[in-house]
Formats: C-alpha cells, structure tokens, sequence
C-alpha cells in the first residue's frame, strides 16, 4: 500500500512538471520597445509631417497578414521635425513588442503634410507614403525582456524637392539607429554668431546639423570610425575642416571648442 501511495505521488509530481513545461512553452516571451523621431536640420520655418501609424515585420509572426503588425502610436498627427534636431527626438512608440528578428520597419503618413518658407505654408504631395508607407531595414533582434530603442532620423534638407510655381514634393530620405550600435560627436562653436551647419564625413557618407544659438551642436547615431568635421558658417566667416574625430559605439566624442574665424 505504502508503494501504490509513493508511485502515486511520484505520478503527479511528473505531471506537474509536464503542466508546467506546457505553459512555460506557451509563454510568449517580450521586449520594450521605445522609437523616437528626430530630425537633420534645414533652412525652413517648418516641415510638417502628419504621422499615421508604425508597423513592424517580424519573421517569427505568424498571425498577421503579410507579417506586418502595426505599433501603439503615442500621438498620431502633425510632427515639425525641426523641433528635433541636434540631438532632441520626441517618443513615438514605448510598448512591448513580441520578441524575435525584425527585417523592417514602415512609417505611414497622412495627407496633412507641408513645409512653411519665409511665413507662407505649402503642402507637400506624398502620394506613395499615404499607400505602402515609407519602408526602412531594420534586420535586427528584440531581445527578451531587453529595452530596444531606436532612433527614425528624418533628413529634412534632402527630403523636400521643389517643382517650381510654388509646388513642392516630399521625398523622404530616413535613416534609423539604435544606442547600442552607434556613437555622437558634440562640441561647442566660438563665436557662437557663426552658426556653421557642421557636416560629419566617413567614406560617402555624410551626416549633419546646424549649430544652436549658443553654439552647442550634436550628432548622433554615427557608425564607429574617424570622422571629418567639415564646418560652412554663415557669410563673414570662414569654413574649416577637423580630421580625425574618432567615434566609438556607445559613447559621445567631444569635440571640444572650436574656434571659427571672422573673413
């Protein structure tokens, strides 16, 4: 009898085991995911952008048309991107996302899009953003239970293409970048009246920003390597050029202060 009663106890704790490894398989494991829009300058009162939705495709989602699943947008709307640039973003997306391999990420828009020059607004035409949404590679992995954040810079100088007659095309050029895989450039302008738009240069690429007022600037999500500063101030002030910044992941290069002559 005392036999019988120990298989048996022997028997449930087996299919405890069993039950537990069941449920554990059916956990669906997730990661915080946080995307922010920022912005590379231009020379424009303002660029409105009238952000839709964000979708991701996933490999491992199985149980969306196409894989595509849309996000949790904070605050769909009208977006001025030049209030994020050097260095400011604004949070789009803080949820959590099932984990697993990311191929790509889309932005779609609205209609409601234009760009203000010299205190006259104009609509921008985005016939393709309003269909498919403005596609761009990811390839890379939500970790479990590891905060992912991601950074959608908006290039507004190259995204905007004019037609003549007053009308004006919005072509966006974007380019994204995570924390763990990219570093910065700061430093500060003197004299700060100069306001140089500060162009960091490696191979063919080439990323920017305008100086602020008082003559701080930032450059973010830059891939490791040497950097060229090439610096074009407003007239009365020579350009300049700084070899050799070197830009390590995860951290911010100070460049210092530089100094810009008067012509």
């Amino acid at each position: 009898m005392k036999i019988f009663k120990s298989l048996s106890a022997i028997s449930l704790v087996i299919l405890s085991l069993i039950f537990i490894q069941c449920s554990d398989d059916n956990v669906k494991l997730t990661t915080p995911v946080k995307i922010r829009l920022t912005d590379a300058p231009a020379q424009y009162d303002k660029v409105n952008i009238d952000i839709q939705a964000i979708q991701f495709h996933s490999s491992n989602d199985e149980n969306t048309e196409d894989g595509w699943q849309e996000m949790n947008l904070l605050n769909a709307g009208i977006y001025d991107l030049l209030e994020f640039n050097n260095g400011l973003d604004t949070l789009l997306v803080d949820q959590e996302m099932p984990s697993g391999t990311v191929s790509q990420m889309r932005l779609i828009l609205g209609a409601n899009n234009s760009v203000v020059i010299d205190g006259v607004s104009y609509d921008l035409d985005t016939p393709s953003a309003q269909t498919s949404g403005l596609k761009f590679q990811i390839h890379d992995d939500f970790l479990a239970g590891i905060e992912y954040k991601l950074w959608i810079d908006f290039d507004a100088a190259r995204s905007i293409v004019s037609t003549g007659n007053g009308k004006y095309i919005l072509k966006p050029v974007i380019r994204t970048f995570n924390e763990a895989t990219s570093g910065a450039i700061s430093g500060t302008i003197s004299p700060a009246e100069a306001l140089p738009t500060i162009h960091a240069i490696i191979g063919l690429d080439t990323i920017s920003t305008i100086a602020e007022e008082n003559g701080s600037f930032l450059i973010k999500g830059l891939q490791a390597g040497t950097y060229k500063l090439d610096l074009m101030p407003i007239d009365g002030y020579a350009e300049k050029e700084i070899e050799g910044v070197e830009v390590n992941n995860g951290a911010v290069t100070d460049a210092g202060t530089i100094e810009i002559s008067a012509n």
